[in-house]
């Protein structure tokens, strides 16, 4: 680890932030959190500006040239790939949730599992989950990528601790946000 993987986000420059969300990425990948194309990353840049992961790329084997950036509209701004049709998603928290820096969407086997049983993991099922990411909601079905997914987890964002457990979205889990990509990915 370096010196510079341990600043807060807001200390860090965006060669720091692209190097970071790779290296989450790939740490993602290697525990099988994500396989093949799925998931997503981002973090919001010092000027509101939003750095992400492309689409149709392997989450663990991006370099920092692959991220795009974006707007709070969504408009491509930066970067030779096409952005992520999720990264709306992304924007909903950015735009609802000034405390949120950086973003993690993964696939972990267990939640997603409890995703496509249709149950919340908001029970003592599993007191560790309760206890240390408290109750995490289950989002009615939307296709991802659509404006309806995004008013699906709308009534949610604010009402929610989405950085200790973030929420399950019903067959598609799991969106986890923080103040860095550290730890949102974490």
């Amino acid at each position: 680890m370096r010196p510079d993987s341990v600043l807060a986000g807001n200390h860090k420059n965006e060669k720091q932030h692209r190097r970071e969300i790779c290296l989450a990425g790939r740490w993602m990948y290697e525990r099988g959190y994500i396989v093949a194309c799925e998931g997503n990353l981002s973090i919001r840049l010092n000027d509101g500006r939003i750095l992400t992961t492309p689409t149709c790329m392997n989450k663990g084997m991006l370099e920092p040239e692959d991220l795009v950036v974006v707007d709070l509209d969504g408009r491509h701004l930066e970067g030779q790939r096409k952005t992520s049709s999720e990264v709306l998603m992304h924007l909903l928290f950015y735009r609802m949730r000034t405390d949120v820096q950086a973003i993690c969407h993964a696939h972990p086997a267990t939640a997603t599992g409890f995703a496509a049983a249709g149950r919340a993991l908001d029970e003592a099922l599993l007191p560790e989950v309760i206890i240390g990411l408290g109750k995490i909601p289950l989002v009615r079905y939307a296709t991802p990528g659509t404006p309806e997914l995004s008013a699906a987890i709308e009534p949610y964002v604010e009402h929610y601790d989405l950085r200790r457990g973030g929420g399950t979205l019903q067959h598609h889990p799991v969106c986890r946000c923080d103040a860095d990509g550290h730890t949102a990915g974490g």
